[in-house]
């Protein structure tokens, strides 16, 4: 099945940047820089160019008015979601000076899950994505490093952590205190599902190994 990839503005990690023959490829705004320097022809251009600087000439763009309700990237992702992509990756979309735009691309993940979708956001040696009801994300036991998940909204119950350092069974994670944050792989496969609720989780990410993969509790 074909991917999608959506290109952001802020500082790119591109290992896992790779689109094969059938993926779908989005430039949001001054994305379309960093698909230059990669030599990657994006199918759709999408934003309102305030941080390109101009509208680049391209015969698939849409061009957007600077005072609306949608982030670029959000627009970018919407237009995946409308040509059923099931899976949507997210680059440039983390740090920069737009803290704001960091927590609204995260933001995003949940939006993408709840509207039956996952989306990965990658960063410079991490990634994101979200889980929620009945969602289970499985590492492959090859993955080192930090491991946090944080609760998206109301009350996630039925979280569970196995192979990592710090183990949940059945515990409940809250939007005001950050239980979840600052866990790490251990060697051994590992697992994080949630019975119900949204959770946004991260991980030290490594290109070389296999992304997770999501089941079912």
């Amino acid at each position: 099945m074909s991917d999608c990839y959506i290109v952001c503005a802020a500082a790119m990690s591109a290992g896992r940047f790779t689109p094969r023959g059938g993926d779908y490829i989005i430039a949001a705004d001054a994305g379309v820089k960093h698909l230059e320097r990669l030599g990657a022809r994006p199918d759709l251009i999408v934003g309102d160019f305030d941080s390109l600087g101009h509208v680049p000439v391209f015969p698939n763009i849409e061009v957007c008015p600077v005072e609306k309700d949608d982030t670029d990237s959000m627009i970018a992702l919407k237009h995946a979601l409308t040509l059923g992509f099931g899976r949507i990756f997210l680059f440039g979309a983390l740090g920069g000076r737009r803290l704001d735009h960091t927590l609204a691309n995260i933001q995003a993940l949940a939006y993408a899950r709840a509207h039956g979708a996952e989306c990965f956001l990658f960063g410079e040696g991490c990634a994101l994505t979200a889980i929620s009801d009945g969602d289970a994300l499985r590492f492959d036991g090859r993955y080192s490093g930090d491991f946090s998940a944080f609760c998206h909204g109301p009350d996630a119950s039925g979280v569970t952590e196995r192979g990592l350092y710090y183990s949940l069974d059945g515990a409940e994670l809250t939007s005001f205190f950050p239980l979840g944050v600052s866990n790490s792989f251990t060697g051994a496969p590992a697992e994080i599902s949630v019975r119900r609720g949204t959770l946004i989780v991260y991980w030290r990410d490594n290109p070389d190994l296999p992304l997770p993969e999501r089941g079912s509790v």
